[in-house]
């Protein structure tokens, strides 16, 4: 079992960067295939970034392909979302989650291949 807490977040001005962390309990952290996912108010939850076990793969949502950065630390059993030229349409809560993956260069876009999920944190981004 995992646990995930994410840190980072807060109010920023359209075109900035900012950088969310999630870091994760246990000793298995490199088992895991990580996800960034965000939920805007009044919308369904939606796929932002995931991250394979071994960190040499990457996907990330069309709307933020070329502006978010997903990476990991195996060692320090944490996983980044660098965000740069963020735009009001990224305000939400932001969430990290797990997969326990048996490859490892897998990535899963799919929320519900993840089986756990941080509390969230809110970034907001004013015009």
């Amino acid at each position: 079992q995992v646990q995930l807490i994410e840190s980072g977040g807060g109010l920023v001005q359209a075109g900035d960067s900012l950088t969310l962390s999630c870091a994760a309990s246990g000793r298995t952290f490199s088992s895991y295939a990580m996800g960034w996912f965000r939920q805007a108010p009044g919308k369904e939850r939606e796929f932002v970034a995931t991250i394979s076990r071994s960190g040499d793969s990457t996907d990330y949502a069309g709307s933020v392909q070329g502006r978010f950065t997903i990476s990991r630390d195996n060692a320090k059993n944490t996983v980044y979302l660098q965000m740069n030229s963020l735009k009001p349409e990224d305000t939400a809560v932001y969430y990290c989650a797990a997969h326990s993956a048996l490859l490892s260069s897998s990535t899963y876009v799919q929320e519900n291949s993840y089986g756990y999920w941080g509390q969230g944190t809110q970034v907001t981004v004013s015009s």
